[in-house]
């Protein structure tokens, strides 16, 4: 058997075997299908984290704002591959922190995934939380906040609507926080605070007991997670907050516990 694990993307799909497919997930049909069917490769067994919504039992895609040509198609008939299993990316993070990262101590574990959006995502006594297509039971990213939703202000736009510039990237934000710059500071203090306080009540209902940090942004967890941590005290919760183990392998991690 053949195996591979895909780690679908965007704009790329990261395989197992250390190739970065292109993948234009706004392109057409074709392109959409040749790009999945080069990542496959010659495999006859794969293992996959989608984005969501997909249905994670049977591999259909129900995505519109991605994925939008496949959309209702089947990625076993795409790919002509029988043999796949496929995961939420933000599930998939927290199954490899639960198998052998930050939450592997713990039996009620919440993550939030900062990048491009918003993830959300937790695990009790083992066993990830998930509603009936596969997806994390519990959405975060689109819940109303001020004049839009919460991901508006927590992702990476969030990153640059609070600092009030996009024309850096996150990662040079971050940066001149670290070099003391007091509006990169305050950008990410207020997302630390916006985080806390909207998740407090999750936390609090399913009585969690370690906050996991992941996506590219919480590279630059030691900004933003003092913030969170204060607004959970305010709230009279204690709860571990710690960054993901291997932001590198965070998905493929996942996959190989799948």
């Amino acid at each position: 058997m053949h195996k591979i694990l895909l780690d679908i993307g965007g704009t790329f799909i990261k395989c197992s075997d250390g190739r970065e497919v292109p993948i234009n997930s706004a392109g057409t049909r074709d392109e959409i299908v040749s790009a999945l069917r080069e990542a496959v490769a010659a495999c006859d067994c794969v293992r996959a984290a989608v984005p969501g919504p997909f249905d994670y039992g049977t591999g259909h895609f129900l995505m519109k704002h991605k994925f939008a040509a496949v959309y209702g198609e089947y990625f076993q008939d795409i790919v002509g591959v029988q043999d796949c299993k496929f995961i939420h990316d933000v599930n998939c993070m927290l199954l490899g922190e639960m198998a052998g990262g930050n939450g592997s101590s713990y039996s009620r574990v919440a993550m939030v995934a900062l990048g491009t959006g918003l993830g959300f995502s937790m695990s009790i006594d083992g066993a990830l939380l998930l509603s009936e297509l596969g997806s994390p039971a519990v959405s975060l990213y689109n819940r109303p906040f001020r004049d839009g939703v919460l991901e508006d202000y927590v992702s990476k736009r969030g990153v640059w609507k609070l600092y009030g510039d996009s024309s850096l990237t996150v990662k040079e934000i971050a940066s001149r926080a670290l070099q003391g710059e007091e509006r990169a500071i305050d950008a990410f203090r207020n997302m630390g605070e916006i985080i806390g306080t909207q998740i407090a009540a999750v936390m609090r209902e399913y009585d969690i007991e370690c906050l996991l940090l992941g996506g590219q942004i919480s590279r630059s967890w030691k900004l933003f997670a003092p913030y969170i941590s204060a607004q959970f005290v305010q709230a009279g919760l204690k709860i571990d907050i710690q960054p993901i183990s291997d932001f590198d392998n965070a998905t493929f991690n996942g996959l190989k516990a799948l």
